[in-house]
């Protein structure tokens, strides 16, 4: 039995939806044994899937293939996994990833205030 990647994921509950499976897919952050893989490839028994999910990757090993959703007791069952433990989350590495919003004093639209303050002097 084969099953598509995009299917298997979903059924793993490794992406909530069928069709994030697919775009994470799309976008090269899926890869089976090694390769890059797109969401219509058929796994086997026994295939590495990586899934890249920002600084950490997750590795399963496939042990099971289904096409329909399981009780969710028995999903670990579908693989094995294989993934390094998750990084810490860093709330400063968090905050570094965007730049934060500065603007000169005055530089955004005019308050209520001075709205009124520019209408007076216009019209004196």
């Amino acid at each position: 039995m084969e099953v598509r990647l995009d299917k298997w994921l979903h059924v793993a509950r490794v992406f909530k939806t069928r069709s994030q499976a697919t775009r994470e897919c799309g976008l090269s952050r899926v890869r089976v044994n090694g390769e890059v893989a797109k969401a219509h490839r058929r796994l086997q028994l026994e295939d590495r899937v990586e899934i890249e999910k920002g600084d950490w990757t997750q590795v399963l090993v496939v042990r099971e293939l289904r096409d329909k959703t399981l009780p969710k007791a028995e999903v670990p069952r579908l693989f094995e996994d294989l993934s390094p433990p998750k990084p810490a989350a860093d709330p400063l590495a968090r905050l570094l990833r965007r730049a934060p919003v500065q603007r000169e004093r005055g530089a955004g639209r005019p308050t209520k205030k001075q709205r009124r303050e520019i209408e007076r002097f216009e019209t004196s």
